[in-house]
């Protein structure tokens, strides 16, 4: 079986989906690795580092002729693939709801997509969760760049001139990002505070030490939302959370946004009205900048400055981590692959009826099969 590891063609792409640690882990599976020239600069991986592990390196043709299986962090455009064998698997982040052209045109070339963010939130396939293990290292991105934009300490100090104050940091959205950013912000020495619509998540936020902020005259999620998500709330909710929101923004030097529900524009968390209550030189960190938003006013690779309150709005903060996030997003793969491998055959053998499968196949035998593609 030939992989071949695609260089990233989005410029603002900093990741690569394959590591020499890995390609040696395939190798010694029995795969033959192929990495396209320069597919690991931008994470700090050299191309001799690949061929050291055993891999060949070539041009984009050279490594997708003749592929079983296709490695990228962003689905490429079909016209790049040419050469790959049918029936190839395409593994990466691929984008299904915003990229339908895309999705068809693989299955017009025969490729079958598998889109590892659609991997279902279980605890068999958690060392396969590539949003886990990417809005991670967001969580943790996101506070230093609010450190970074913040002009004053985050931990108290007493000095001989006098106190500094702790910085206030507030959490919006308790998820796999969420849970590091309050890690994150505490060991920096802030006063954290979070929210989230799940009443689950309480009992998380106050085993990481921070203060839990939630609606308590209107219930909210018990559990969990699908897939570990929240859900969208209904109107009186979100009414008695903007009032809640409100109050308690107004105090904080630190907003580190992180809700999204997928298939659908990031809720509107923070108005423009509630930024004109927060103190001069606050800072908030969108995390859900790329899908539209939390936070009125925030754009997409920008700093933008509004009431006086900077929200910053960084691209891809995973890929601000390029090389830790490469080197987790790269062992999802293998964890994927290795599960279904078959070592008579050399090769992942993937079952029709298996519910990881289904959950990630979006193509298959020239046709669009995901049902949330096709309802």
């Amino acid at each position: 079986m030939k992989i071949a590891v695609l260089k990233e063609s989005d410029p603002l792409e900093t990741r690569v989906s394959a590591t020499p640690d890995t390609v040696k882990k395939f190798i010694a599976l029995g795969a033959d690795m192929a990495v396209e020239t320069g597919a690991g600069a931008k994470a700090g991986v050299a191309d001799a580092a690949y061929e050291e592990a055993g891999a060949t390196i070539g041009a984009r043709a050279e490594v997708v002729g003749g592929a079983d299986a296709l490695f990228c962090v962003r689905g490429p455009e079909t016209d790049t693939l040419a050469g790959a064998k049918k029936g190839a698997l395409l593994i990466g982040a691929l984008d299904p709801f915003n990229r339908g052209e895309a999705i068809k045109g693989y299955a017009s070339a025969g490729i079958d997509a598998l889109a590892m963010e659609w991997m279902p939130r279980i605890t068999r396939a958690q060392s396969m969760d590539i949003l886990s293990s990417q809005s991670n290292l967001a969580g943790y991105k996101a506070v230093l760049d609010a450190a970074s934009e913040y002009g004053r300490a985050f931990p108290m100090m007493m000095t001989a001139a006098g106190t500094v104050s702790a910085a206030k940091c507030f959490v919006m959205g308790v998820g796999v990002a969420g849970l590091q950013a309050i890690a994150t912000a505490r060991r920096l020495g802030a006063q954290v505070s979070a929210t989230d619509v799940r009443a689950a998540t309480k009992e998380q936020i106050e085993s990481l030490g921070a203060k839990a902020v939630f609606v308590e005259s209107v219930e909210g999620i018990e559990g969990e939302g699908t897939g570990g998500y929240a859900t969208e709330m209904s109107e009186e909710y979100q009414k008695a959370q903007a009032e809640l929101v409100s109050s308690h923004i107004a105090k904080q030097d630190i907003v580190i946004t992180t809700a999204l529900i997928p298939g659908k524009p990031a809720p509107r968390l923070i108005s423009d009205a509630q930024l004109a209550t927060m103190k001069p030189g606050s800072v908030i960190v969108d995390l859900a900048v790329e899908q539209g938003g939390n936070v009125e006013g925030a754009a997409a690779g920008e700093v933008a400055e509004v009431h006086g309150v900077k929200i910053v709005g960084h691209r891809n903060m995973a890929g601000r981590l390029a090389a830790d996030a490469s080197a987790l997003f790269s062992r999802n793969l293998y964890n994927f692959l290795s599960a279904f491998w078959d070592e008579e055959a050399k090769k992942p053998v993937l079952p029709d009826d298996d519910e990881l499968v289904q959950g990630i196949r979006l193509t298959k035998d020239g046709a669009i099969v995901h049902e949330r593609l096709n309802s």
